[in-house]
C-alpha cells in the first residue's frame, strides 16, 4: 500500500484543480500540466523493495491479524493417520498418538491439590526443558545433602517410629497379647481342674451335623415286570393306527414292549453294579483317595510326547547341531548327538539316517558304529556290525555287541572265537566267551587265555579253581612268578591248602606271602587285613563245609594282630571270629592277649569276663572285673556289669555296696536307675521311691526315671501319683515317646477315654504315638477312626516299618495280600514288614513260606525279640522238635532286647532273673493262637 502511494504521489492535485481536470477530461480538451509538489525531492526509504525481516508479521503493530492458510500448516489429516516415520515406535505411529504425547507434555499439574508448601509442586516446572550437565552436577550434590541430612535425622527418625509403633501396639494390641496375662495363668491351674474340662461340642447347627444323604431304595423286580407288561409310551403317530384313536394300535399287532421277563439278566446287572461300586470303595481309606497320585501322573506322563522340551528350543537344538555337522563334519559326538535328539523327538528314521551318515564321514569311531547298531533293527544292526568290524577288525566293544546281538548261543562263541583271533590279549573277550562254555571246554578255553594275558589274576584263579588239587596248585605257582606283586593269589593258595586238609601249610603260605610281597615293595595297610580278614570270615561263616577256610582266617588275624597290635578294631574283630568259630578256651586266650595291649578297650573287658560268667566261672569272671577297674576307673559300663554279675548270682548285698560305691565315685543317671531297679525287684518299695526321689534332683531331664516312678506307683495302684509322675515327666522330657504311651494307658485303664485319645499325638514323632492311637481306637471298637488315623500316620511316616505292619491286618482278611504287597515295595528291608508277611502267610497254613519269612526276618534283625517268639510260636504248633530245639538255642544265642511283646515279658519286675529261653517260653505262651 504504501509502496502504491508512491507511485501515485506526482499525480495528487488540488481540488479545484481536479474538478476541472475531471471536465476538461471529460469534455476532450488538452491536457493541463500539474502543479510542483514538495515531496517530488525527497529521498527514497532503505528498506523499500527489501525482504520482510524474520518474524516479520504486516499489520501486527497496528492491531490487525493476520490469517493462516492451508498452504502454512499443509493439507488437514485425521487422527488415525499414520505418521511420515515408517520407523515409529508403539505409540507414536499415527497422528493422534503424537497430539496427545506432546499435549501431555505441555500440561503441568498446576493444581493446587498438587502443591507443597515445602517442595512445591509434584512435578518439575522444567521437565520439558534440557537435562545438561550442570543439572546433573547440581542433582548429585542434592542428593548428596540429603542422604546426609537423612543420616542425621536417622536416630531421631527410627526412635520416633518405634514410639509411634508402640503406642500403636497399646491402643490396639494383638489378640496373642490380650490373653498372655491368661495364658500366664495357665500354670496356676491343678491336674483336677484341667481334667475338669469340658470337652469341646459340636457346634454346628442341626443340620450341619445330620446332613440328609441321598437315600437310594432298591426297585422290586414287580415295578420292571408290570411296566414292561404295560407297554411303552409312544411319541409318534403309527400309520397303522386308526383315525379314530391314538391308544389303541391296530388290530391284530402285538402290543410294543410286552414280552417274557428275565429274572437272571435283571440279577446280573444288579450285581455287576454292585460290584463296579464296591471296586470303587474297596481301597478306600478316610484320608486316601482311591487313585494313586504317583501311578496317575505316570499314567500322565505316557500320554504327553517323548520330549520334554520346548519346540522352539528342539529347534535351535537342531540347527546348532547341524551347523557343527557342516563345520566338522568328521566329530563322531556330533552325529551322535544329532541322531539321540532326532530319537527322543520321535524322528527314529531320520535318526538313523545321520548315524549312517555319521559312519561313513568318521568310518574310524567305535562310538559311531555302535550308536548305529544300537538304533538298527536286528538284521540290519547285525549288516552295521559287520561293516564296523572291516573298518575296525580290533575293537572289543564291537565283537562284544556283535555276540549280543546273536541269539543262538553257537553264534555267541562263533563271533567270540573269531574276536579272540584278531584280539588275543583282550582280559573281556576271554571272560566273555569262557562264560559260554562248558566246564572242560572253558578250562582249555582258560589254558590259552593264561599264555595270553598272563598279567590277569581272574584268569589264573578261574582257570585254579577249574583245576583239580595238583594242578591247581601248579597254576598258582604259575601265577605268582607272571605276578608276584597281587596277595589274593597267595590268599586262594591258602584256602586251596585248607580246604584240602593241608592245614599245617597255610601258616607257611601266609608268612611266605608276607615275605614276597614286602620282598616286592608291596604294602597292606589296616584297612587291607581288614577287608581280606572280613572276605575270609564271611566265606568261613556262610559256607564252612564247601570252603573250610578257618584255619586261613585265623592265620590272617593273627598276622594282622602281630603287625596292628594296639588297634581295638582288630581285636574285636578278631574276638567275634574265635566266638562264632572257635572255642571258649580259644577266645579267652585272645581276650587275655587283647586287654594287655588295649587295656582301655572296656567291650575286650566285658567279653572276658561274660565269658567266665556264662562259663559259671563267677570268681574268675570277678577277678577280670577288679583288674577292668585298675585300668579304667569310675567307669560306668564296668560297675554296671559288676553289679550284674553280683545280682544275677544272688549276691545282693554285695551289689547295693557296688551301687552306693558307684553312685559317690562315679554318679550317673544309669548308676541311679540301676539303683532304683534293683531296689525295686527285690520288693523295697520305699528305698526305691527316695532313690527315685534323689536321683529326679539331679537327672530331671532323665525321662526313664521318670516312668519306673509311674510305674512303681501303679504297682502300688496309687493312679493320681502315678499320672502326676507321668506329667511332671512330660514337663521336664516333651519328647519323650514312652512317657506319652504310658499316660495314655493310664487313663484307658482309669477309663478317661477322652484324655488317653488326646494324650498320644502330642508326642514328637508320629509313628509311635500314631501308632497307640490307632490300636486305642482299634480296643474301643472304632475301626473307621482307626483307618483314618492309620492313614495320616502313614502320610507323615511313609517309611515306617511298623506301621505298615499294623495297617495290614487292620484290613479285612481278602485286602491283607495287596496291603502286603504295597508295604513290602515301600519297607523291603524292615524286620516289622517281613514279621507281618510271615504272621499273613501262616494264617493260610502256607507252612514253608511263613518258615522262610520267619527266618528272613530274625536274619535281619537277630535283636528283635517278638519275631523270635512268634517264630518260636509257629514251629511249637506246624513244626518237630528238633526244628523247635534250633529256634530256642538260636534265639538264646542272639540275645534279643527289642521288641514290644518282649520287652513286656523281660523288663517285668517279676522276671529280671530270667534266662533268654525262658522268657522265649514265657512270651510265646502269651500269644495269642493267630497260627
Amino acid at each position: 500500500m504504501a509502496h502504491a502511494a508512491g507511485k501515485q504521489g506526482p499525480k495528487i492535485v488540488s481540488k479545484s484543480s481536479a474538478g476541472g481536470t475531471g471536465a476538461a477530461g471529460a469534455g476532450g480538451g488538452p491536457p493541463i500540466m500539474p502543479l510542483a509538489s514538495p515531496l517530488m525531492g525527497k529521498k527514497k526509504k532503505p528498506f523499500l523493495g527489501m525482504p520482510a525481516p524474520l518474524g516479520y508479521v504486516p499489520g501486527l503493530g497496528r492491531g490487525a491479524t493476520g490469517f493462516t492458510t492451508r498452504s502454512d500448516i499443509g493439507p488437514a489429516r485425521d487422527a488415525n493417520d499414520p505418521v511420515d516415520d515408517r520407523h515409529a515406535p508403539p505409540g507414536k505411529r499415527t497422528v493422534g498418538d503424537q497430539m496427545k504425547k506432546n499435549q501431555d507434555d505441555d500440561d503441568e499439574d498446576l493444581n493446587d491439590t498438587n502443591y507443597d508448601e515445602f517442595n512445591g509442586y509434584a512435578g518439575s516446572l522444567f521437565s520439558s526443558g534440557p537435562y545438561e550437565k550442570d543439572d546433573e552436577e547440581a542433582d548429585a550434590i542434592y542428593a548428596a545433602l540429603d542422604k546426609r541430612m537423612d543420616e542425621r535425622r536417622k536416630e531421631r527418625r527410627e526412635l520416633r517410629e518405634k514410639e509411634e509403633i508402640e503406642k500403636y501396639r497399646m491402643e490396639r494390641p494383638k489378640i496373642q497379647q490380650q490373653f498372655s496375662d491368661l495364658k500366664r495363668k495357665l500354670s496356676e491351674v491343678s491336674e483336677e481342674e484341667w481334667l475338669s474340662i469340658p470337652e469341646v461340642g459340636d457346634a454346628r447347627n442341626k443340620r450341619q451335623r445330620n446332613p440328609r444323604y441321598e437315600k437310594l431304595t432298591p426297585v422290586p423286580d414287580s415295578f420292571f415286570s408290570k411296566h414292561l407288561q404295560t407297554g411303552e409310551n409312544h411319541t409318534t403317530v403309527d400309520p397303522l393306527q386308526g383315525l379314530g384313536g391314538l391308544n389303541t394300535p391296530y388290530p391284530g399287532s402285538m402290543t410294543p414292549g410286552t414280552g417274557e421277563l428275565d429274572m437272571r439278566k435283571i440279577g446280573q446287572a444288579r450285581n455287576t453294579l454292585m460290584d463296579m461300586r464296591l471296586s470303587q470303595v474297596s481301597d478306600s481309606v478316610s484320608g486316601q483317595t482311591v487313585v494313586d497320585p504317583k501311578g496317575y501322573l505316570t499314567d500322565l506322563n505316557s500320554m504327553i510326547p517323548t520330549h520334554g522340551g520346548d519346540i522352539s528350543d528342539i529347534k535351535k537344538a537342531r540347527l546348532l547341531l547341524k551347523s557343527v555337522r557342516e563345520t566338522n563334519p568328521h566329530h563322531p559326538p556330533a552325529w551322535i548327538a544329532s541322531a539321540r535328539l532326532e530319537e527322543v523327538t520321535g524322528k527314529l528314521q531320520v535318526a538313523r539316517n545321520l548315524i549312517m551318515k555319521g559312519t561313513e564321514m568318521c568310518p574310524k569311531s567305535e562310538d559311531v558304529w555302535l550308536e548305529a547298531a544300537r538304533l538298527q533293527p536286528g538284521d540290519t544292526a547285525k549288516a552295521v556290525v559287520a561293516q564296523a568290524v572291516r573298518h575296525l577288525p580290533g575293537s572289543v566293544r564291537i565283537y562284544i555287541r556283535a555276540a549280543e546281538l546273536e541269539t543262538d548261543i553257537r553264534a555267541k562263541k562263533r563271533v567270540l572265537r573269531k574276536a579272540l583271533e584278531n584280539v588275543s590279549k583282550s582280559v573281556r573277550l576271554w571272560k566273555t566267551a569262557v562264560e559260554l562254555e562248558e566246564p572242560e571246554d572253558a578250562r582249555i578255553m582258560l589254558s590259552r587265555a593264561v599264555e595270553c594275558c598272563p598279567t590277569s589274576v581272574e584268569l589264573w584263579l578261574a582257570l585254579a579253581r577249574l583245576e583239580t588239587y595238583e594242578n591247581a596248585r601248579r597254576v598258582l605257582n604259575k601265577a605268582r612268578e607272571n605276578i608276584p606283586t597281587d596277595r589274593h593269589i597267595w590268599i586262594t593258595a591258602a584256602k586251596l591248602e585248607e580246604a584240602n586238609s593241608n592245614t599245617q601249610m597255610v601258616e607257611k603260605i601266609i608268612d611266605r606271602a608276607i615275605t614276597s610281597l614286602r620282598a616286592n615293595g608291596v604294602e597292606i595297610n589296616r584297612e587291607q587285613w581288614i577287608q581280606v580278614c572280613s572276605c575270609v570270615r564271611r566265606v568261613s561263616c556262610g559256607c564252612c563245609v564247601a570252603h573250610g577256610a578257618l584255619e586261613c582266617a585265623r592265620a590272617i588275624y593273627a598276622h594282622a594282630l602281630q603287625v596292628f597290635p594296639s588297634k581295638k578294631s582288630v581285636w574285636l574283630r578278631a574276638a567275634y571270629f574265635e566266638k562264632n568259630n572257635g572255642t571258649r578256651e580259644s577266645l579267652e586266650a585272645l581276650l587275655q592277649r587283647a586287654v594287655a595291649h588295649c587295656p582301655k578297650a572296656e567291650v575286650l573287658w566285658l567279653m572276658g569276663a561274660k565269658s567266665k560268667w556264662l562259663a559259671e566261672d563267677v570268681p574268675a569272671a570277678r577277678s577280670i572285673l577288679a583288674l577292668a577297674f585298675q585300668a579304667n576307673p569310675n567307669s560306668e559300663e564296668i560297675w554296671l556289669a559288676a553289679v550284674k554279675l553280683e545280682s544275677e548270682n544272688n549276691e545282693y548285698e554285695r551289689a547295693r555296696r557296688l551301687l552306693a560305691k558307684a553312685r559317690s565315685s562315679a554318679p550317673t543317671a544309669r548308676v541311679f536307675m540301676k539303683s532304683v531297679k534293683l531296689e525295686w525287684v527285690l520288693g523295697n518299695i520305699e528305698a526305691a521311691q527316695e532313690l527315685c526321689t534323689e536321683a529326679l534332683k539331679h537327672y530331671e531331664d532323665f525321662p526313664k526315671l521318670w516312668m519306673m516312678r509311674g510305674q512303681i506307683e501303679e504297682q502300688c495302684e496309687n493312679m493320681d501319683k502315678a499320672r502326676e509322675a507321668y506329667n511332671q515327666g512330660l514337663k521336664k522330657c516333651p519328647h519323650s515317646s514312652g512317657l506319652w504311651l504310658l499316660l495314655s494307658r493310664l487313663e484307658e485303664r482309669v477309663g478317661t477315654a477322652d484324655q488317653s485319645q488326646s494324650n498320644p499325638g502330642k508326642g514328637p514323632t508320629q509313628e509311635s504315638p500314631g501308632l497307640e492311637s490307632v490300636r486305642l481306637e482299634f480296643r474301643a471298637g472304632l475301626k473307621n477312626i482307626a483307618n483314618t488315623l492309620m492313614a495320616k500316620a502313614l502320610q507323615e511316616c511313609p517309611n515306617s516299618g511298623i506301621l505298615w505292619a499294623e495297617a495290614v491286618f487292620l484290613e479285612a482278611r481278602p485286602q491283607r495280600k495287596t496291603k502286603s504287597v504295597d508295604a513290602l515295595k515301600k519297607c523291603e528291608h524292615d524286620p516289622h514288614v517281613l514279621l507281618a508277611v510271615a504272621k499273613y502267610a501262616s494264617l493260610f497254613s502256607l507252612k514253608h513260606l511263613a518258615r522262610e519269612w520267619f527266618l528272613r526276618t530274625v536274619k535281619i534283625e537277630p535283636d528283635l525279640g517278638d519275631a523270635w517268639a512268634l517264630f518260636y510260636k509257629f514251629e511249637l504248633q506246624h513244626g518237630t522238635e528238633e526244628q523247635q530245639e534250633e529256634v530256642r538255642k538260636r534265639c538264646e544265642n542272639a540275645e534279643p532286647r527289642h521288641g514290644e511283646l518282649w520287652c513286656a515279658e523281660s523288663k517285668h519286675v517279676l522276671n529280671w532273673q530270667k534266662k533268654t529261653g525262658e522268657i522265649l517260653a514265657e512270651v510265646a505262651s502269651k500269644i495269642k493262637n493267630t497260627f
